[in-house]
Formats: C-alpha cells, sequence, structure tokens
C-alpha cells in the first residue's frame, strides 16, 4: 500500500496504583511520526502525555517531539514546592515560549506548533491541561466524559482549524480541569487521529482493553492504512493511597473515652482539649498523646475524610519542626498517636514575660522554616497562633515546635474563616484562599504579640468583619527591637498583599541579612517620615540660601 506504519513508545506497565498503556502508529504516506506520545509512574504520581504536531506546520513534529519531552523532564525535575496547578501553567507556558521563539528566529514564523494533552494523577486527584483538539476521556461505569476542550473554530466545515496551538503565539492559554478520581477509572489521552477511524461507541467499548488494543482497532478498521497519525495513552486506577485505604479501614469510633481507659495497652490519663477526642495517655512508661475523630465521623464520610487527611499528613510529616506521629497498624478503635512534648504553649510564655527579643527573632526563622517545609508537600498549616507553638527547653536551649495536625490544609484550599480571627489576613475575610501571604500574615501577627503582648489589629472576635487601621509600629513599645527586625514585622502584617511578603523565601532572605532589610514606612508616609535625613538637608540648604539672600538685600 506504499504506506509507513510503525507502533512506537508502546509501554504496558502495571503498578499498585495504576496500568497504564501507551501506543502511537504513523498513517498515510508520512516518512516520519508527528505523534508522539507517553505514560510514566513515579512514586504515586502518573504523568501521560500526547503531543500531535499540526501537519500544515514545517516542523510540526519535532514541536510535539520536544514538547512531550520537556513536560515531562520538568514535570518530574520540578520544584516540590509547586502545586500540579502551578508546575503545569508554568512548563506549558515556558514551552510555548520556546517553541514560538524558536519558529521565529528559524523560519521567520511559528512552525514548531503541536497540541497538547497532558494528565496526571496524584493523590486521588487528576490534572489535566490541553492545547488544540487532541482529546482527554474519562471513563467510568461504562460510560465516557470529555474533559478537554477542543480549541477549533464553532463553525461547520472549519473543524479541522485550530484556533490554539503549543508555539503559535508569544502567550498561551491552556483549559485546565481538575476532577477526583474512583478505583475502576480510566483516563484516556489520544490524538484527533482516532476520532477520524473510530466511533465513540467502539473507543468506549475499547478502553478497558487499553491504548494498544484502542489504536490497533483503528488500525484495522483502516486496513492498514490510517488517514493521519494515531496515538493513545491510557491511565487505570487500579488502587488508592495510603488516605483511601485508612478511610476504609473498618475501625469503630468511641463515642465516650474516660481517663483510665485502656486502648491498645495504651491508659488515658487526662485529656488535653475541652472535648475528648485528646488524651494524654501512657504505655511502657513513655507518654503520648493519642487522637480520637470526633463520634459524627461515625455517620458523616466528609467529617471521616478530614480526620484521615490529618491523620495521613502528621504521619508523613517527618521533621524537627513537627511532633512525630504514628498511625498503629493493629489499632482496635479509629486513632493516631503523636509523640509527647514536655513545653508550654507560646501563649503562656508570651502572657508571662518570658519570651525576649532575640527568642522571638528565632521563632520567626523557624515558622518560616516549618512552613516553607508544608509547602514541599503543598500544604499550609492555616492556623499560625501561639497556642498551637509549643516552647521546649532542649539540651539549655529554648526551642518551637508547632503542633495541630487538624488545620493543614493543601495550598490555595478555599476556606474562607478557616484559622482564627485575630490572625487571618484581610483577604481572608473576603473569601480568598490560603496562600503563602496569608500565613506570612499569621506568623506576622504571631512575632507582634510576642514582642509587645498585643494584637497588631486588636483582638477580632469570630464573625468579625475587622477594620484593619493602621497598627502601632512594636518598637513604640519596646525601643530595644531592632529597626530591621520592625521592619520585617510590618512588611509580614502589611494589609495591603501587594505591599506584604509574597513569598517565605522573601521573609526567609531579610531574617537571614538583616544589613540588606529596607526600611519598612507606611504607605501614607510623608516624605519626612521616609528621608529625614533629605528633607533636613534640603531645609538648610534652602534655610542657608535664604540667609545669603537676606545678607545681600540688607548690603545693597
Amino acid at each position: 500500500m506504499g504506506i509507513e506504519c510503525r507502533r512506537q513508545n508502546l509501554n504496558m506497565k502495571r503498578s499498585e496504583l495504576f496500568k497504564i498503556d501507551s501506543t502511537a502508529v504513523a498513517g498515510g504516506q508520512k516518512r516520519e511520526m508527528e505523534d508522539f506520545c507517553r505514560v510514566t509512574i513515579e512514586d504515586d504520581i502518573c504523568i501521560g502525555i500526547v503531543c500531535d504536531g499540526v501537519g500544515g506546520a514545517s516542523a510540526g513534529g519535532e514541536g510535539a517531539r520536544r514538547c512531550m519531552e520537556y513536560l515531562e523532564t520538568n514535570f518530574k525535575a520540578g520544584p516540590r514546592s509547586w502545586s500540579v496547578e502551578k508546575s503545569l501553567s508554568y512548563f506549558i507556558s515556558s514551552i510555548n515560549s520556546i517553541l514560538y521563539k524558536e519558529g521565529i528566529d528559524h523560519y521567520g514564523r511559528p512552525e514548531y506548533l503541536t497540541t497538547l494533552s497532558i494528565a496526571i494523577v496524584h493523590s486521588d486527584t487528576l490534572y489535566i491541561a490541553n492545547v488544540g483538539d487532541s482529546p482527554i476521556w474519562l471513563y467510568r461505569d461504562g460510560k465516557t466524559r470529555l474533559l478537554s476542550r477542543p480549541h477549533n473554530p464553532d463553525r461547520k466545515g472549519m473543524e479541522h482549524i485550530l484556533t490554539k496551538a503549543v508555539g503559535m503565539q508569544p502567550d498561551i492559554e491552556p483549559h485546565f480541569y481538575k476532577t477526583d478520581l474512583e478505583i475502576g477509572d480510566i483516563v484516556l489521552l489520544a490524538s484527533d487521529g482516532l476520532e477520524k477511524i473510530s466511533t465513540p461507541e467502539r473507543i468506549v467499548s475499547l478502553i478497558p482493553l487499553g491504548a494498544h488494543a484502542i489504536v490497533g482497532n483503528a488500525l484495522s478498521m483502516a486496513d492498514g492504512d490510517l488517514p493521519d497519525d494515531t496515538s493513545a495513552v491510557t491511565i487505570e486506577i487500579r488502587g488508592s493511597d495510603m488516605k483511601a485505604k485508612m478511610r476504609s479501614a473498618e475501625l469503630p469510633i468511641p463515642k465516650t473515652i474516660s481517663a483510665g481507659d485502656i486502648v491498645d495497652g495504651y491508659r488515658t490519663i487526662s485529656h488535653m482539649t475541652k472535648n475528648d477526642r485528646v488524651w494524654l495517655c501512657e504505655k511502657g512508661g513513655k507518654r503520648y498523646i493519642m487522637k480520637f475523630p470526633p463520634p459524627e465521623a461515625s455517620d458523616d464520610i466528609e467529617v471521616l475524610d478530614l480526620f484521615v487527611k490529618e491523620a495521613w499528613n502528621a504521619q508523613r510529616l517527618e521533621s524537627p519542626f513537627f511532633p512525630k506521629a504514628h498511625i498503629p497498624h493493629d489499632r482496635s478503635l479509629r486513632y493516631y498517636l503523636m509523640e509527647y512534648i514536655e513545653g508550654e504553649p507560646l501563649s503562656e510564655a508570651i502572657e508571662r514575660g518570658a519570651v525576649t527579643i532575640e527568642d522571638t527573632i528565632e521563632l520567626a526563622k523557624f515558622l518560616i522554616g516549618a512552613l516553607s517545609y508544608l509547602l514541599g508537600y503543598d500544604l499550609v498549616h492555616g492556623d499560625i497562633k501561639p497556642e498551637n507553638i509549643i516552647v521546649t527547653h532542649e539540651n539549655g536551649e529554648r526551642r518551637f515546635r508547632l503542633v495541630d495536625y487538624g488545620s493543614i490544609v493543601e495550598i490555595f484550599s478555599i476556606t474562607s474563616r478557616a484559622g482564627t480571627p485575630s490572625f487571618l489576613s484581610p483577604e481572608r475575610f473576603t473569601g480568598a484562599g490560603i496562600s503563602e501571604s496569608s500565613e506570612i500574615f499569621a506568623v506576622g501577627v504571631t512575632l507582634y504579640l510576642s514582642l509587645t503582648g498585643r494584637y497588631p489589629y486588636g483582638e477580632i472576635e469570630p464573625f468579625q468583619t475587622p477594620l484593619f487601621k493602621s497598627p502601632t509600629p512594636p518598637g513604640r513599645y519596646n525601643d530595644a527591637i531592632p529597626a530591621w527586625f520592625e521592619s520585617i514585622v510590618m512588611r509580614a502584617i502589611e494589609r495591603d498583599r501587594e505591599r506584604r511578603y509574597s513569598l517565605y523565601s522573601e521573609m526567609d532572605y531579610e531574617l537571614s541579612n538583616p544589613s540588606k532589610v529596607l526600611p519598612y514606612f507606611p504607605e501614607n508616609a510623608t516624605l519626612l517620615q521616609r528621608e529625614p535625613v533629605l528633607v533636613y538637608r534640603w531645609a538648610f540648604t534652602l534655610s542657608l540660601l535664604a540667609n545669603i539672600a537676606l545678607v545681600l538685600f540688607c548690603m545693597g
């Protein structure tokens, strides 16, 4: 038939969580494949990519190959502190800029043009992005749902024209989508060549068999003469992560706990909170903290999910910033354990006036370090305040530990008033998501309290909408506070988030380099407040000139 058909990147792999498959077949009289696809598993993350070089472009196939390889390589090597959404947006924008610029440099016009469909499965969540018309479907219970958005004109006869492609314009706006996954779901990514030869019904029936079967069937339907390159990637969700396993465990939740109860050999001593869900306990002469979910978790799946997420985060966050946590494998009830830390809450130390300026500077470094560590897991604490910071004395030195795993959430979560009102940034009161900047605000309030014993904006009650009037600089209460540290605290509690630190790294840099901290001034500060030396110099100069003029006048 005079055509070249070859399979490319055939991959059938199984893991505890995923079953993956990918294949591509050249079509028509092409000498080179212009479809490129790949699917890989990295620990508990699965990455699937399909790139279809634009046929009318001189370097479409090359653009498709480079786009696929760039995204796979950079997504694996990208900063752990970035969320999946941020990584997708950043790396897609980067490869688009590269291909667009090289097209202009090499051809005088965009020629490295390719469609893109990418799917990331992480923690029972599917994240997708697409540019062009390569579709992404989600298969569940025998039915499919199109998740991608085709970028074609909405006019009959022009369906083959692309309005968007990677490398077409200097800037790019992909379609993004995010959804939860269930065991048994299958994600299918394909090039548009599949839809040219196979029917939707046929594709649905073959999805459970994998990408090889789907493309192979299309090839047989075309009698080996596919009208276009055809590629497909399938990702089947075979298992769930640890959170799902913990959630499904059939463990009873006690309605009440009393002192002296024995739970799996642990004897409860006294409860640590107003309710009876957190207990000091003892086993083998060693003390622990035992935490149970609320009783309503027995009937409310959302409440149970929150506790499971809390326990899961507690166990995986192993660092000196937090107490160590452990989930016993042979539990008879639903709970988790934490190490017992000898110390007192920072709030009590502040009330006793036992926190020095040097302690507060170390506290600032500790909190930024702890939050930066959480960011590596795409998490934020959500409730930074003195009550959640334990002051300990280890080897004769004062140390800090951050507690309350229950408040930890994913960064950018929209939880409006989650946390404690007096520590919420102004934008949090209007429904903004939790960010590095809003966490820095809570850190700033905590530092201000440690330095002055006062809240910068007053104590805010639940459901109150504060006015956020200009705060008094902490140096007014204690003139021993270094000017550089006062500037850091004031910048951290800045009402306008455009003038506040936006990243932990910014605040961390200034804490480590006091000599490079710029003075902080309120937004409405006068020139005299901002540049007193300059103002006095000009005043002196003008006064001198006036006196000279007066003398000359008198002499005349």
